[in-house]
């Protein structure tokens, strides 16, 4: 088969394995994986895993490297320290020595099927440690879990197994060598790396940001994509000749990227080139796999699926029980890290590189993982199912939180629901507290709750997606709700909860952009408001009157602007100046009270026929003090009633003649 038509082939089996995953909602990289089996010499023998197509692969996990390397920040690993040095350290050490121990028993035993030396099951027990970051954050994502009790400790632990691929990929070429000069080698090895990283991250971080900002200065996109490409492949390859591994070097780059202004533009510029050639990575691990082992060795396989989910999940478990977590979360957290994760396959074909890891014990392993994969979709779908058999005091500790939500909000009535108390939930909360509005915030970073409730603010730890937590924190009784997290999935999933249990209530929901505008008010938000239109009004509004746009007009221009965009402020009542040409085009609100013998008198909402006269009905009041918003109210309309219309003002005027002619 020819070059192109190689690549042809590569491509049409990328692009179906991603169709389907978007279809069914799983994760491209199950799809990359499924595709190079069934391409692969042992299915349909499309295609062979040539050197050519193994460098490509390379060039994947060389750019998946430097992504992680530009996630990496001291901050976010400082915040999240106990998750990250407490539970992701010991899942790692405890897990690495486990698995350690459980191959060379193995080994002893069983030593005809499973014959190994000690350094191949020190590589090994790296590869079955990790956990699939992409599967399991992707599912969070969309169950609005990343903020939850388990997510956290989940997301703390695969931030550590990331960080603990560095010193693996040092390792596994260390363990390769001569074993008689094993013990001169590994330190050597060690050495040399911490050598090099230490130069890399000292003098190379004002290099590479004088080098960056001198092609940042030449204003093309096309020199600063070159430039890209040549720091991050020239640094693997500099690790590469100093006798380390092509990922490494990518991961240094990727850490002194993390730490300038052209972090995010990196970001944003490496992602096509890191998706598509880490998918023709996950495509030439699955032609590596013979789907005959599952059937010839399906003992062996099912081994070693069984025994390091098994294994892992347990390990989690116990550790998460004695750093003080419920058991339903830590049975969680251990369910959804039990599977093989994608850094797994990369110290795998590493080892394999290196001998350490033979190919009858290659397939094996392999099936093993991919399986794995496979299931965790399932396993996490049915988590909670599974954590009620095993963990009885889950609901009790789900009760308890409850409890203490309803404990707080049991005195609150017309009260604003907020979901997040970050810095935006912070700032609403005390303009409401100034015009004393009562408010009720639900958040889940249990060391803000703590600070603010000990401040005397009116908030209390829990999750705002939780129907549950919303009903108790007196949802029916609200005023209002106002969403102020970011995650979309999250906000979907409350403005659902929302919406079905108390369709009444308005919701506010606060976003980055306008990118999922249309979804969230199809979703039901009342109003929603993007920081960076917010952003760019104010921006435009200084501008202007630094320039010498008079103040008056700066404001008339920024509210017609937001009017624009924002259904509730073209809801406005008429006020003496707004008598202008601009204004006489814009929509308002316009009450009117019936006097004695008005027309509209005993007729009831229905029989107005507003809507043929372009004016939509808002509310009525009733003379007795009770507000209905219903436009199909069926009581009659009666003196002292006050109607409440949204309309053009020649609009108004023309329905307020008809309303009160019958005088």
């Amino acid at each position: 088969m020819s070059s192109l038509a190689l690549t042809l082939l590569y491509l049409l089996a990328a692009v179906l394995a991603v169709v389907v995953c978007r279809t069914l909602k799983q994760p491209p990289m199950l799809g990359y994986l499924a595709a190079g089996v069934l391409i692969g010499p042992h299915a349909l023998a499309l295609a062979s895993n040539s050197e050519g197509v193994r460098h490509l692969g390379e060039f994947g996990v060389v750019f998946l490297m430097f992504a992680i390397g530009l996630e990496f920040s001291l901050p976010k690993l400082r915040a999240m320290r106990k998750f990250v040095f407490g539970l992701g350290f010991a899942q790692v050490v405890l897990c690495m020595l486990l698995s350690f121990a459980g191959m060379m028993l193995l080994s002893r035993f069983f030593g005809r099927v499973w014959d190994m030396s000690w350094q191949t099951a020190v590589a090994l027990s790296g590869t079955f440690v990790m956990s699939s970051t992409a599967i399991v954050v992707k599912m969070m994502a969309e169950r609005a879990e990343l903020e939850s009790e388990h997510g956290r400790r989940v997301l703390g632990i695969l931030l550590f197994q990331d960080l603990a691929v560095v010193p693996l990929l040092i390792l596994i070429p260390a363990l390769a060598s001569d074993p008689d000069k094993l013990v001169w080698s590994l330190p050597f090895e060690m050495l040399k790396a911490a050598a090099l990283i230490t130069i890399l991250l000292t003098g190379g971080q004002r290099v590479m940001r004088w080098w960056f900002t001198l092609v940042a200065r030449r204003h093309s996109e096309e020199l600063f994509m070159l430039n890209l490409l040549l720091f991050a492949l020239g640094l693997a390859w500099l690790t590469e000749l100093a006798g380390l591994s092509l990922a490494l070097g990518a991961f240094i780059a990727g850490v002194l990227v993390s730490e300038t202004e052209y972090k995010h533009q990196v970001e944003t510029d490496i992602r096509p080139f890191h998706d598509v050639l880490l998918g023709l990575f996950f495509i030439t691990i699955g032609m590596q796999l013979d789907w005959h082992i599952l059937l010839e060795r399906w003992a062996l396989v099912l081994l070693l699926l069984i025994a390091p989910m098994v294994a892992k999940a347990l390990v989690i478990f116990a550790i998460a029980r004695y750093m003080k977590s419920p058991a339903g979360v830590s049975l969680r957290t251990g369910i959804y890290l039990a599977q093989a994760g994608e850094f797994g396959f990369v110290l795998l074909s590493l080892s394999a590189s290196q001998g350490l890891v033979q190919p009858a014990l290659m397939n094996p392993i392999l099936a093993a993982m991919v399986v794995s994969m496979l299931l965790t979709p399932l396993l996490i779908q049915y988590s909670n199912r599974i954590v009620m058999r095993l963990a009885a005091s889950d609901w009790l500790h789900q009760s308890l939180q409850m409890t203490q939500i309803a404990r707080q909000a049991i005195n609150t009535d017309h009260h604003v629901l907020i979901c997040g108390y970050g810095r935006s939930g912070q700032n609403l909360a005390r303009l409401l507290t100034l015009e004393n509005i009562p408010y009720l915030a639900l958040d889940l970073d249990p060391d803000r709750v703590r600070q603010a409730a000990a401040g005397g603010e009116s908030v209390v730890y829990g999750d705002a997606t939780r129907l549950q937590a919303l009903m108790a924190a007196g949802l029916g009784r609200a005023s209002a709700v106002v969403i102020t997290h970011l995650d979309t999935h999250a906000t979907l999933k409350t403005l659902a909860n929302t919406r079905k249990h108390a369709p009444d209530v308005p919701v506010i929901v606060r976003t980055v952009d306008d990118a999922n505008l249309d979804k969230l008010q199809q979703a039901g938000a009342s109003e929603v408001v993007p920081e960076a239109i917010e952003g760019s009004l104010m921006l435009a509004s200084h501008a202007l009157a630094l320039v010498g746009v008079p103040m008056r007009r700066v404001i008339r221009l920024v509210r017609e602007q937001r009017e624009g965009r924002y259904q509730l402020l073209r809801d406005y009542f008429h006020g003496a100046d707004d008598d202008t040409p601009a204004e006489l085009d814009q929509e308002r609100l316009k009450s009117f009270t019936l006097p004695p013998g008005a027309a509209a008198c005993g007729h009831a909402l229905g029989e107005l026929a507003l809507a043929g006269r372009d004016v939509q009905f808002v509310a009525v009041r009733r003379s007795s003090g009770a507000v209905s918003a219903d436009a199909d109210d069926p009581t009659l309309l009666a003196e002292g009633d006050t109607l409440v219309l949204r309309g053009l003002p020649k609009a108004l005027a023309l329905t307020e003649d008809l309303l009160l002619r019958g005088r």
